[in-house]
């Protein structure tokens, strides 16, 4: 409890304000009678240091009784400008004034107004500098709030710099605003003690985007790129704009990125089928598999449209990211205009068929067909996987047609046209790394859709795009920690399961053992000679199909199943006579591929301007930064439950900190006495290159007015209407049309000659009597509908 000098001096300084922040802080429940002690109520006569003060304490004085105050007229010297006097009322002073807006608005603003007359005078005292209460108030003409409720009061609602900073890093994590509010109010020990309510956080939410879109949705992307351009100069962005210079299509790749697609970058998945935003932008994303066979992003687009022009630009300028080279297959969905421009840009590239973009699209055109959704996959799913040759595809392919009579399909006649690209007889002799099946897009497009929301703004889709970012390659580092931390599961123990646990990653050592295993169950069925070739037949034990194992001169080994041409795995075949026919105990190193290895990331990557890529420009003062947060964590943590060891802590620090800023100032001094003339000369000699680069640019570069708009293609679906009701809606507006002929008549033959003046609105109107007979004798209705209505008549 606060005590003053006398009753009339109160001398109310800095310590009671820090008292009363304290008090906010862990307020606690206590009766209306403690609001009237002395201590706590205004007086006439109370003095105060500052306005600011005055504030405090009838802002304390409200909460305890229950009212919201504010600050109401002043005066101030005209010559000085400091404040004379401040009048503090209650917030229900006065009368709301009349509502100017529509008055058919569905939700106005409730009444809080009631003309209290509850306030607080101050007065500048000039003998003594200090402001004085001339006048008080206590009476109030309405309710007062229980104590519960009065963390509620808008005076006593403020987001502070702190916890303002806390809302955006929570935030910018993906968590949502309930979650965040939730987890914040537990933090200081409920609710009510936080200061500020959840409708508080959402509107300074709301403010700071809108601060951050200060340039518009342009500008601020612009500036994010050239932010991060000036962090790593490998990152790449690049934007097309149309002939009213708005911005249509953007591309963009950081520096990790352009190292990955330079790693594994040999197959592409692109992606369009996710839309981000209200205007239904296309999301499109370049993707692939790292040496943990996990996903990992190249690049990333938002384009305006999905037309051939549009990919062209795309894929020349993905090209132009990756110093030009190409990948040596593409995934894409069935789309024509992204075909064309794949086989424009890229024609040395084979270009596949994602088989999970089939699927979906064989459910939804051809499911009546084959009655049922299960048969329509189970067949295609055959198709890309079970049938090898090309005469057995062609052959199940026909008799499905003729089964289902299904040869006038245009779904199927069209994917027919496109087997190269997706059919196994074709697809097998395309490098894939078993990007085939339906993993990669399905999984990505699942990712996608906690992290980027229909209704976020530009600055807020970078940065949860780049929370996405982070968790993959998040991913693949916990990867990389389980590869040294846990030893591989060797099943068989041999040579050359062993060899390769200790050379591949554990996902593609998996896959490698299961073929290793398998090739336990083959038997060798057949020899022949075929020139310098030895060709081995071997067959699964008890199934007729063989397998035909070439061995060369060079004794290198190929398989007619042509899995390591496809995936670079060894397959069970050459397995099976590698290790019982060639005497080879562990695996040659011409069939290990470095990019499924444990070292794939060793190589180095250069980028477009020639310059090795480094992810992290400042990767020392990273590391520093990393390790001084762990041992001041440390401190902090162990500090905090002490108030000697707390005060210890914060005296060092602010010793601490002196002598840093004393070691930079020395430091600069010695760079100014020392090294002037060197100084002056090389900037001198870097402005001038800067120079030269914006004036090159300068004819260059064309400063967007901001994003093409395009009409969303998203809202609900429109009821199907019926012929009665299309028969009914024409009779009416025939009705309409001739009301308004005579209408138009009458009013030339009472003079209104000139221009028709168009109506707004129209009065209520008598609704007609209207006959279904006449409708149902009207041409314009069915002949095969009328009798179904004449009964209801």
């Amino acid at each position: 409890m606060i005590h003053f000098a006398s009753e009339f001096d109160w001398n109310v300084n800095t310590d009671f304000i820090c008292y009363r922040l304290k008090i906010n802080d862990r307020m606690e429940p206590m009766d209306r009678d403690d609001s009237t002690s002395p201590d706590y109520k205004p007086r006439n006569g109370m003095k105060f240091d500052s306005e600011e003060l005055a504030y405090e304490f009838y802002n304390m004085y409200g909460r305890r009784v229950g009212f919201s105050i504010r600050r109401h007229t002043h005066y101030k010297n005209k010559q000085s400008g400091k404040l004379i006097s401040r009048i503090f009322v209650c917030s229900k002073e006065g009368l709301r004034t009349i509502d100017k807006r529509d008055h058919l608005t569905k939700n106005p603003r409730a009444e809080t107004r009631t003309s209290c007359d509850a306030k607080m005078i101050i007065k500048l005292d000039k003998s003594s500098g200090r402001y004085r209460v001339v006048q008080f108030e206590e009476t109030h003409s309405h309710d007062l709030v229980i104590q519960e409720c009065a963390h509620m009061l808008p005076s006593q609602r403020n987001v502070t710099s702190s916890q303002g900073a806390e809302m955006e890093l929570v935030q910018d994590s993906g968590i949502p605003l309930k979650l965040s509010f939730e987890l914040m109010g537990r933090e200081v020990g409920g609710r009510e003690a936080l200061g500020f309510t959840k409708q508080d956080q959402k509107n300074y939410l709301q403010s700071q985007r809108q601060k951050k879109l200060a340039y518009g949705e342009a500008g601020c992307l612009l500036k994010y790129f050239q932010n991060q351009a000036l962090e790593n100069p490998s990152f790449f962005y690049a934007v097309q704009l149309d002939s009213d210079e708005q911005i249509t299509n953007i591309f963009w790749a950081d520096a990790r990125m352009i190292l990955d697609y330079g790693l594994f970058g040999d197959v592409v998945s692109f992606d369009t089928t996710y839309r981000t935003n209200e205007a239904n932008r296309p999301f499109g994303v370049f993707v692939g598999f790292n040496h943990h066979r996990e996903t990992v992003i190249f690049g990333a687009a938002l384009m305006y449209d999905e037309t051939s022009d549009s990919f062209t630009w795309l894929f020349e300028t993905f090209l132009e990211a990756m110093s030009n080279k190409a990948p040596n297959s593409i995934f894409t969905d069935q789309d024509a205009a992204m075909a064309k421009a794949c086989a424009n840009v890229m024609p040395n590239t084979y270009h596949l068929l994602c088989t999970w973009h089939i699927m979906q699209n064989a459910i939804k055109k051809a499911s009546s067909i084959f009655k049922g959704d299960e048969r329509v996959t189970t067949f295609l799913s055959k198709c890309m996987n079970n049938y090898e040759e090309e005469d057995e595809f062609l052959v199940v392919w026909e008799a499905m047609l003729n089964e289902h009579s299904a040869h006038e399909n245009p779904w199927l006649s069209s994917i027919f046209r496109l087997k190269e690209k997706w059919a196994k007889p074709y697809v097998k002799w395309a490098w894939s790394t078993g990007m085939h099946t339906t993993q990669l897009s399905e999984s990505f497009n699942a990712s996608l859709k906690p992290y980027v929301k229909s209704d976020y703004d530009v600055v807020q889709f970078f940065k949860h795009f780049d929370i996405l970012l982070n968790d993959k390659r998040y991913k693949e580092l916990e990867a990389e920690y389980a590869l040294c931390y846990k030893l591989p599961a060797i099943g068989i123990f041999s040579s050359m399961v062993i060899k390769a646990g200790n050379i591949y990653t554990k996902a593609v050592f998996e896959e490698f053992q299961i073929q290793y295993e398998k090739a336990l169950d083959y038997n060798l069925v057949g020899c022949i000679q075929d020139g310098d070739d030895i060709v081995y037949k071997v067959a699964f034990t008890g199934h007729p199909k063989e397998r035909c194992v070439r061995v060369k001169k060079d004794q290198s080994v190929s398989c007619s199943c042509r899995l390591f041409e496809i995936e670079g795995i060894l397959c069970r075949h050459a397995i099976k006579i590698l290790t019982n026919y060639m005497n080879v105990k562990e695996i040659p190193d011409q069939y290990i591929l470095k990019r499924w290895t444990r070292k794939a990331r060793s190589e180095r990557v250069k980028d477009m301007y020639g310059q090795d890529i480094q992810v992290d420009t400042n990767l020392q003062q990273t590391s520093w930064y990393k390790s001084i947060s762990s041992i001041s964590t440390k401190i902090s943590s162990r500090a905090a439950e002490r108030e000697e060891t707390y005060k210890f802590v914060v005296h060092h620090l602010e010793e601490l900190s002196k002598a840093i800023e004393d070691m930079f100032c020395s430091k600069m001094d010695t760079l100014h006495l020392g090294k002037d003339d060197q100084i002056t000369e090389s900037c001198t000699v870097i402005e001038g290159i800067n120079m030269a680069k914006s004036n090159s640019d300068k004819a260059k570069v064309v400063q967007a007015k901001g994003f093409k708009k395009r009409e969303s293609a998203r809202g609900r679906k429109r009821r199907i209407i019926g012929d009665f009701e299309k028969s009914l809606a024409k009779n009416r507006k025939g009705s309409t049309l001739e009301r308004e002929n005579s209408s138009s008549s009458d009013s030339t033959k009472s003079g209104n000659c000139g221009a028709q003046i168009p109506m707004l609105w129209m009065p209520f109107q008598e609704p007609q009597s209207f006959s279904y007979q006449a409708l149902l004798n009207s041409q314009d209705f069915p002949d095969d509908r009328k009798d179904s209505y004449r009964g209801d008549e």
